[in-house]
């Protein structure tokens, strides 16, 4: 059974707090929610979040794993330089043209390139050297997509994980986790093991793992 992470009360209060997400954002939401599973959006804080990481970032090129609605897409292409490019991968065409127009929308057609594919076929094919990785895709490849990504991240660079915490379920006796806790729980030791970065575990949502690249 999985744990509550942070109640709706607090998330409530905290979202209170943020800055409102934009039109086409809170569109994009609603649009989700009625359509599809909203659980699968970074949704409102979120996205302030990954948002406010791009600004402070300001990356020149981000890689996004997991298209889904567009909704995190938008939100890590608010901090990009000037003529910077997001490219983001979906295995799956189903809502490709959903995310396209919210992408437009927010007047980021010419920054935004959408890919549709397996994350381990199209990684390789990708030339730029990316200082923003988010993962959220299928969870079992995980630890493949780190190893993919890693070597195009430029040392100072950033991989985000998201899911990391898969509803509480990490901190579970091992018989009680699902094969995606399982597989979370995994990829947190790999990152922990991992000397050539420091990290930061957030629990945010649903668990956001934090990777600076400190050497190649």
């Amino acid at each position: 059974m999985a744990h509550t992470l942070v109640s709706e009360a607090i998330e409530q209060y905290s979202a209170s707090f943020t800055t409102p997400e934009s039109d086409v954002l809170a569109a994009l939401n609603k649009a989700t929610s009625t359509r599809h599973d909203a659980r699968m959006l970074s949704g409102h804080i979120q996205g302030s979040l990954l948002q406010m990481l791009s600004h402070m970032i300001r990356p020149r090129y981000v890689l996004e794993l997991g298209t889904y609605t567009g909704y995190s897409a938008i939100c890590l292409a608010q901090g990009l330089q000037t003529g910077g490019q997001l490219h983001t991968i979906d295995v799956s065409n189903e809502l490709t043209d959903m995310a396209a127009q919210h992408i437009a929308d927010a007047g980021l057609s010419a920054a935004i390139t959408q890919h549709i594919g397996k994350a381990a076929d199209v990684i390789p094919t990708l030339d730029p050297m990316f200082e923003l990785v988010f993962i959220d895709a299928d969870k079992g490849n995980y630890g493949l997509y780190y190893d993919l990504v890693f070597p195009k991240v430029p040392v100072g660079g950033y991989i985000i994980a998201d899911n990391v915490l898969f509803h509480g379920e990490v901190i579970l006796p091992e018989e009680e986790r699902g094969k995606a806790g399982r597989a979370m729980h995994a990829y947190n030791q790999k990152i922990a093991a991992d000397t050539r970065v420091e990290r930061l575990l957030l629990p945010v949502r649903d668990g956001l793992m934090i990777a600076r690249k400190l050497r190649d």
